[in-house]
């Protein structure tokens, strides 16, 4: 997908408190410690928003889920306006590869959420599947599938 959110940096509310680095999430409203991966996680969400016209109400960040037994915690999910998960993203900091134990992980997420869309980022990599559970497949897409309109 030819996305690249790092230059979107100019959308993010930041501001400096006692000499940190503060990023406003628009989602739980409330100004958040700027760590490299929350900057990802507010980008997605804004891109989300705005660009995606997801209703900012139907977004959940860090989720807690269990997984294997283990508590674990889902960077973002979608839900659509029928409150079924719709899509769900894994964010790494840019300096972090996509690579295959990225998609593992968000995968590992997906056994119980059962999202059909997933997206993985680290701002500038950009990967969006739509996973087949009939046939336990994944098709890469070019772009974010568009978000369900309310009366479909």
């Amino acid at each position: 997908m030819n996305l690249d959110l790092i230059g979107q940096q100019h959308k993010l509310e930041i501001k400096a408190v006692h000499g940190k680095r503060m990023i406003w999430d628009v989602v739980r409203r409330k100004w958040l410690v700027l760590q490299p991966e929350e900057m990802v996680r507010q980008l997605i969400v804004h891109h989300l928003i705005a660009e995606c016209g997801c209703n900012r109400n139907r977004i959940t960040l860090e989720r807690g889920l269990t997984v294997n037994g283990m508590y674990r915690r889902s960077d973002v999910l979608v839900y659509d306006p029928d409150m079924q998960p719709f899509l769900l993203v894994e964010c790494k900091a840019p300096s972090i590869p996509v690579n295959e134990a990225v998609f593992r992980q968000i995968a590992t997420y997906n056994m119980s959420l059962r999202v059909p869309y997933l997206w993985v980022s680290n701002g500038p990599d950009n990967y969006v599947c739509a996973i087949d559970f009939e046939t336990e497949s994944f098709t890469f897409l070019d772009e974010i599938p568009a978000y369900p309109d309310q009366h479909s």
